[in-house]
């Protein structure tokens, strides 16, 4: 294998770089990226990036030294557009090719968008939290429709900078469908706690330059619209490829597609019917990824550790492991009342998954003890 391209250029693909190179790999590396900056970290974007408190440097996911040992091909600013196996390239956007005997997908996906509002804030990369700072002006009224983690982060960061918010959610609380309703509760309250409205079970249907029109025929004022409602992974390129996508690049559980010399990671990689959108999972994946790349076959599985977390206004939420909607939860420290608390979910007397708010050190012991499993695993030959 004398080169291979990581088609994506953010948190999966610069980890699969690395991955490469630590684990022995010597050949060219093609980093091929749409936006034309360096590698960034993303979380930041809706906190203290958002806010103003964090430069564009501290962003940064590759310092100088990296850059030199590395001896990676940027190819920043251009797209890829298709994937031809048979002749094993990669064409981009600007008309050029890169050849590769293997290929890394981490294009992850770009911001869904809603009908109706074309002139609304989005948050995905480092040119739209720019855009959206420039708006966060003194005085302007926001509106967020979804009240998931982008949306209560970019709740929580207007709130700090003294603007009137208003979050839009469908659901009945948010993040029902991932943390139960007593936990939804939580995050309601810290809405409530530091002056933002959130009005749930509300249908959306467009925004003008007025604020937000809700299917009721109701106009919530606003002078800023953001949308935070999920994200549309990116495989319109690999359409004619053969591989085989749908809501994602679907792979086995070692992050391999259909094609042995193709691999997945991020938030674009489907493996075991999911995606998993979460910093950590993109980090996670690539040694597994690039060790099955190099073997040529899936010589390891990947289990996903279920870690997330978001800070919002004066709290840290955390939560690892797969819990399910009909897991008991068990609060372990404190009460969904207290500002710190912890609880476990169990599932056949067993604990299946850890939340925390504002308790790192018994979240991350709980964590270690109850959930540890290997990252990977040798794949079990047939």
């Amino acid at each position: 294998m004398k080169r291979v391209a990581v088609v994506g250029a953010s948190l999966a693909g610069v980890r699969a770089a690395q991955e490469l190179r630590a684990q022995g790999y010597d050949g060219g590396v093609v980093l091929i990226g749409d936006e034309p900056h360096l590698p960034y970290d993303r979380p930041p974007l809706s906190k203290a990036f958002l806010a103003g408190t964090a430069s564009r440097e501290s962003l940064d996911l590759l310092d100088a030294g990296d850059l030199a040992s590395l001896a990676l091909d940027f190819r920043l600013g251009v797209r890829a557009t298709a994937l031809e196996p048979a002749a094993r390239r990669v064409l981009l956007s600007d008309g050029t090719s890169v050849h590769a005997d293997g290929v890394v997908i981490a294009t992850g996906g770009r911001a869904r968008t809603l009908p109706g509002f074309e002139g609304a804030h989005t948050l995905r990369t480092v040119d739209d939290a720019l855009a959206l700072r420039a708006a966060l002006v003194p005085g302007v009224r926001v509106a967020i429709v979804g009240a998931g983690f982008i949306g209560a982060e970019v709740a929580s960061t207007c709130r700090s900078l003294g603007l009137d918010v208003v979050v839009l959610e469908a659901l009945a609380a948010p993040l029902a469908p991932v943390l139960g309703p007593s936990l939804a509760a939580v995050c309601a309250r810290l809405h409530a706690d530091h002056g933002t409205e959130l009005r749930c079970g509300v249908q959306v249907s467009g925004c003008s330059p007025a604020g937000v029109e809700l299917a009721s025929g109701e106009l919530v004022p606003a002078d800023v619209v953001v949308t935070g409602v999920g994200m549309t992974p990116a495989t319109e390129w690999l359409a004619g490829s053969g591989l085989k996508v749908g809501n994602g690049v679907h792979t086995d559980a070692g992050l391999v597609t259909d094609l042995p010399q193709v691999v997945a990671v991020g938030d674009v990689a489907r493996y075991g019917g999911r995606r998993h959108e979460h910093w950590t999972n993109a980090s996670e994946q690539a040694p597994i990824a690039v060790a099955n790349l190099l073997a040529g076959h899936t010589a390891r599985t990947y289990t996903p550790s279920g870690y997330v977390w978001s800070d919002q206004y004066a709290g840290t939420l955390q939560l690892a492991g797969h819990p399910r909607p009909d897991d008991q939860l068990v609060f372990v420290d404190g009460d969904p009342s207290a500002a710190s608390f912890v609880a476990t979910w169990q599932r056949d007397g067993e604990t299946v998954g850890v939340f925390a708010l504002n308790n790192a050190k018994l979240f991350n012991r709980l964590r270690r003890q109850a959930l540890r499993r290997p990252q990977f695993q040798p794949a079990v030959q047939g």
